[in-house]
């Protein structure tokens, strides 16, 4: 499909949101991080035109687009597995629009998409919005957190307490292996953690279906 594949060698800071949820802005995350996004297409009144999206799940896109439809007007969004969900506008504001869809999607689809359009030695998994339980060990200290998005290189988690900045770390996610890491970043009851070894795709993907199964 022309247009619609990310480079293989850019990597993309499009957002897969895992489970249940909308893709909406959620005015805790951090910022809003600097990148390419991945391409799709949006139909509106007959008329295709080119977008980047900003976040996607099973219900539905958020994506970047100067159209200004109105709430509740329909559209389709063309995603790179091919798909054209249909759906309705639910939100718009800052150059973006948040598209609810009328059917959900298959999220392991797009993700194998996205893993495949990229060569193998230069594999790199999709940042993933998550809502599960961890637990974070610094020395003799345990702690619940909520890891709330995971890529290969990092991890966020919330939680009313977590290590201090530059704190070497071991974090437990249920069904998932991962590598210690270090707090690189602490904002309120948020804190960024990077793993000292890059967690593969082939690890992440079972998780990501147990997740899904959960969900559903």
């Amino acid at each position: 499909m022309p247009g619609l594949t990310q480079l293989a060698d850019t990597a993309s800071v499009t957002t897969v949101v895992v489970g249940d949820r909308l893709p909406w802005p959620d005015d805790s995350s951090t910022s809003v991080e600097r990148g390419p996004l991945d391409s799709a297409a949006i139909y509106h009144l007959g008329v295709r035109q080119d977008c980047q999206i900003r976040k996607i799940s099973a219900l539905g896109v958020t994506v970047s687009s100067n159209l200004v439809p109105a709430l509740g007007e329909r559209v389709a969004v063309e995603i790179a597995t091919g798909q054209r969900p249909a759906g309705k506008i639910a939100w718009t504001g800052r150059g973006e629009l948040g598209i609810r869809f009328d059917d959900s999607i298959d999220v392991i689809a797009l993700l194998n998409r996205k893993l495949v359009s990229q060569t193998p030695e230069r594999r790199i998994m999709p940042r993933l919005e998550v809502r599960c339980l961890a637990h974070i060990k610094c020395g003799e200290h345990f702690w619940p957190a909520m890891l709330r998005n995971i890529s290969t290189r990092g991890l966020q988690l919330e939680g009313s307490e977590l290590p201090s900045l530059g704190t070497y770390v071991s974090v437990f996610v249920e069904g998932l292996t991962m590598p210690p890491g270090e707090v690189v970043w602490r904002r309120g009851n948020l804190a960024g953690i990077e793993i000292l070894e890059g967690l593969s795709w082939t690890s992440i993907i079972p998780w990501v279906r147990g997740v899904v199964r959960k969900s559903v």
